[in-house]
């Protein structure tokens, strides 16, 4: 279903007048250097194409016949290459090969343009058959084009756009494509009559694959052949659903895309039936990173999304547009499918508007009111570092929003194991456990600030732990270590080792604070949250450790929050 739905996608794509997809045939492809000829084919000299600076220089892009599909074997692009194709002259040290790839390019560009009369075509033909590179390698961009192995492509004196880019050349390279369809079969993408791909074209952009690019349908063993079937023939998809399909994954995949977003390991695209949908816009500031050049992206399309019940405006309530979600990650030299999901428009907008409400608890004023989908994955891996978060748990918890099921039980041991490590209930730590308990109880167990009529004995323990803590703090101003730093995970796993030892230190600490009306209102409240704990547990298991660090955190905060009244919570 993914690739009929990727083809569907081109098809309708390539039909609008705006479209920036490739025709048939061709791709899009970052060129350094074009070779520019006089119209006899006389070499003109090498314009670079890169602007910026330094690391940061940036081909420009142009409209180039398909990559062709080569490992160790002599295969030559149409039209543009490398130096060791358009030359014969690479720096690899192995001239006999770079001229059989000389001969190769010479020979492809002759057959399929036999019966092409395009001046363009003359002067590049006329320029190679001469095979005079003498001007080539005097001139001062040679030795750059020689050593970064750039591609080149060929521009005419005075045009504008290079010979590839000619409408007379895109015509008859179309036209070929069609008559070399060949022998044909049933395409299981298409279900129509077509000529079956042999090697599917390499997708790009995934992050973690080869630079190269890698494939989702790929056999390249006996083991995962059938029926004496070899490569393409054990999945028969035709040429034109291939290319169609691989030509819109690589788009929406492509650098500077606003299609696509990073959950986890996972290069994740996403598009609509309906293009350039609103919801197209909307969705990667839902889950993506905040955009550099339009910070307020994310701020923005969580408001309209959370506000439009209340507005009518853009609410999504009753459209059924279907939305595609598609997760991929690297595998060797193949990409594996991590997710894979297919919502309606209102499906979607009622479930992201649950995750985030699921995720709303108590911060500071100066703090954020939502977080990316990546930055609630780092906030539970070791060192907040992005490669040490599990691979599957990004697609795990992605599938549990758009799915509206329970968050994959993965995320909050990861959230409890930091908190122990570090001994922090931090703000994004703190939402991933109030999200994933309350997802489990399926009922708002866990309020969004202090809920004082809470009478769970775990969330009263995490009070109390707090309010301890504070104590100690008010005690003796400046402190650099406090109970929280030696105690705090035996106090959330195995309570009852060390709250007797803490309800003596606190004694010490109230007979040091010089107003005693505060230690007059600190033991009134530490009476108020151990009124209802009978006795101290032996052990917490993990989901009750997760009501400890709800219980610490809301009373952390609302020591530092002005609030007419913490009775209820919001």
């Amino acid at each position: 279903m993914i690739l009929q739905v990727l083809n569907e996608y081109y098809q309708r794509k390539s039909r609008m007048l705006d479209s920036d997809l490739a025709p048939p045939g061709f791709e899009h492809k970052a060129i350094p250097f074009l070779v520019v000829l006089s119209t006899d084919g006389g070499f003109v000299g090498f314009d670079d194409t890169c602007e910026g600076e330094g690391k940061k220089k940036v081909a420009k892009t142009y409209l180039v016949p398909q990559t062709i599909k080569r490992s160790s074997g002599v295969a030559a692009n149409l039209l543009w290459d490398h130096s060791g194709y358009v030359f014969g002259i690479d720096n690899k040290g192995k001239p006999k090969r770079a001229r059989e790839q000389y001969l190769a390019f010479v020979e492809a560009i002759r057959t399929r343009f036999s019966e092409c009369n395009d001046a363009g075509i003359r002067a590049v033909l006329a320029f190679l058959e001469r095979a005079d590179f003498s001007k080539v390698q005097e001139h001062p961009l040679w030795t750059e084009i020689l050593e970064s192995g750039a591609n080149l492509t060929f521009r005419l004196e005075g045009e504008a756009i290079p010979v590839c880019e000619r409408e007379v050349v895109i015509d008859a390279l179309s036209t070929a494509n069609e008559k070399d369809l060949g022998e044909q079969s049933l395409c299981l993408v298409s279900g129509e009559a077509d000529a079956i791909e042999r090697l599917h074209p390499s997708v790009k952009g995934v992050w973690g694959a080869q630079s190269s690019g890698a494939n989702i349908v790929s056999f390249n063993l006996d083991a995962f052949n059938s029926y004496g079937k070899s490569q393409g023939g054990n999945a028969p998809i035709g040429k034109r659903a291939v290319f169609a399909y691989t030509t819109a994954l690589n788009h929406l995949l492509a650098k500077g895309s606003k299609q696509r977003i990073q959950v986890g390991d996972a290069s994740t695209v996403f598009w609509c039936a309906t293009p350039g949908h609103p919801m197209e816009e909307l969705f990667p500031g839902f889950f993506g990173e905040q955009d550099k050049d339009n910070p307020d992206q994310g701020t923005s399309a969580v408001s309209t999304l959370l506000n439009a019940p209340k507005s009518g405006v853009g609410s999504f309530e009753d459209d059924g547009t279907r939305f595609y979600v598609l997760g991929l990650a690297p595998n060797a030299a193949r990409i594996a499918v991590r997710f894979w999901h297919v919502k309606t428009v209102a499906e979607l907008a009622v479930n992201i508007r649950k995750y985030f409400n699921d995720f709303r608890i108590v911060h500071a004023p100066h703090e954020p009111e939502t977080f990316s989908l990546f930055r609630l994955l780092v906030a539970t891996a070791t060192l907040g570092k992005a490669e040490n978060i599990p691979p599957n748990l990004g697609g795990d918890v992605m599938r549990s929003i758009i799915e509206n099921l329970p968050y994959p039980q993965t995320l909050l041991a990861g959230a409890i194991r930091r908190i122990r490590a570090e001994q922090e209930v931090t703000y994004p730590r703190a939402a991933i456990i109030k999200a994933c308990i309350n997802r489990y109880s399926e009922k708002e167990e866990l309020t969004v600030s202090l809920d004082a009529n809470n009478m769970n004995t775990a969330y009263r323990l995490g009070r109390l732990f707090a309010v301890l803590e504070r104590i100690q703090e008010r005690a003796s101003p400046g402190i650099n270590a406090t109970i929280r730093d030696r105690y705090y995970g035996a106090a959330s796993s195995t309570p009852v080792t060390v709250f007797s030892t803490l309800l003596k230190l606190k004694n010490h600490h109230l007979a040091k604070l010089d107003n005693k009306g505060e230690a007059v209102n600190y033991e009134k409240l530490l009476g108020q949250i151990m009124n209802e704990i009978t006795d101290f547990p032996a052990h917490l298991d993990l989901q009750s450790q997760g009501r400890f660090a709800i219980g610490y955190y809301h009373q952390r905060q609302a020591f530092f929050t002005k609030s007419e009244s913490t009775n209820k919570g919001e």
